[in-house]
């Protein structure tokens, strides 16, 4: 009699989970990765584990600067994160949240270095406010009005937006550039500090902190519990059943994705005019790719996305000060960073699915 081979083990789709059991998950991936990080630098620097641990905390907490500056990278990154959220909850993959944040902040340096000294600053404030969430929203508009007239790919156009938006900010850099032939703009008015975003008592990144709970807060509230929301979240789950019901699918790829861009925007603006108060082709650092994943492994739930943007910025700053303690050059920072990244998303495999092994012998029925 003929017996069919049964495979050692099987892989099979997971019920939906307990939130605590999957951020268990997470956190066991977490704790993983900071093993394995340890023991390579172990190997690499014969430095004890604990000192590395030491190092990855200190990092971020070493100092009340060094906290201070954790919020704020924390901060910016979560803005671009609520940013791409809506449109990715609709399915439309919005990958230009660099180049949206870049436009944003070309428009806020604009006003200040073209309107710094003649406007009072509450209204060179206010104009770049603005300026920065019209710029975001229209590189947004772009790639959403093809994407609804003639179904084009939006993950290709929102990346090559992004390419434009950077020769953008490189020609204006060399028009602006201080001094000439230095290929950089420097600091804008640094001596008058016009349009520079306010400091609440001596917190220099209080502001921005502040701005980006805000824009937490409402994003939760307006996936969740407003009609747009709720349009939303039909649409990413089947544009014919949107249709059907009455939904009109392109005004809400159009209007979802103007609402991604006009907020990447004011990150570019809280960047330029609350943080570096220049300009670069760089100031964005990748976040908006970085957001992609925050926004992913949330679930695209804004309340969540706080503690995923502070465990990538946490573990990013730490496998820097690991580099700078041990000597170490910024690549191998990169590698452990990309280390603890892989088991990250990794856990997510074992979230999503489970691995069913073989009864043993003898069980047959």
């Amino acid at each position: 009699m003929n017996k069919t081979h049964t495979p050692l083990f099987h892989v099979s789709k997971r019920g939906a989970l307990p939130w605590y059991r999957s951020w268990g998950i997470r956190g066991a991936a977490v704790i993983l990765a900071l093993l394995v990080c340890a023991l390579i630098t172990n190997l690499v620097t014969g430095e004890d584990p604990v000192q590395v641990y030491k190092t990855i905390f200190q990092g971020s907490f070493g100092s009340a600067r060094r906290a201070w500056v954790l919020f704020q990278n924390l901060a910016i990154l979560l803005c671009v994160s609520l940013a791409i959220t809506p449109a990715f909850r609709m399915r439309c993959w919005n990958l230009g949240g660099d180049g949206q944040m870049l436009m944003g902040g070309l428009a806020t340096a604009a006003c200040m270095i073209l309107l710094g000294g003649k406007l009072p600053n509450w209204a060179l404030i206010l104009l770049m406010i603005v300026a920065s969430v019209i710029a975001g929203a229209v590189w947004a508009a772009i790639p959403a009005i093809f994407k609804a007239k003639w179904n084009t790919n939006e993950t290709l156009f929102t990346l090559m937006m992004n390419y434009i938006a950077t020769q953008l900010v490189a020609y204006y850099i060399i028009i602006w550039e201080v001094p000439k032939g230095a290929g950089k703009i420097g600091i804008i008015n640094q001596s008058s500090q016009a349009g520079w975003l306010p400091t609440i008592g001596s917190y220099k990144y209080l502001l921005n902190i502040i701005v980006v709970a805000v824009i937490c807060v409402a994003m939760y509230i307006y996936l969740n519990y407003s009609k747009h929301g709720y349009e939303i979240a039909v649409v990413g789950e089947s544009e014919r059943t949107a249709r059907y019901v009455g939904i009109k699918v392109e005004r809400v790829i159009v209007r979802t994705m103007l609402l991604s861009g006009a907020i990447c925007g004011v990150a570019g603006m809280l960047l330029v005019g609350g943080t570096e108060h220049t300009l670069t082709t760089t100031i964005t650092a990748s976040r908006g790719f970085t957001a992609v994943m925050v926004s992913w492994l949330a679930k695209f739930n804004p309340i969540w996305m706080v503690l995923t943007s502070f465990l990538l910025v946490f573990l990013e700053r730490g496998a820097g000060q690991i580099a700078t303690n041990f000597g170490l050059s910024a690549s191998f920072a990169d590698i452990l960073t990309g280390i603890i990244l892989f088991f990250i998303i990794g856990s997510e495999f074992f979230i999503n699915y489970k691995i069913n092994f073989r009864h043993a012998a003898g069980k047959e029925e």
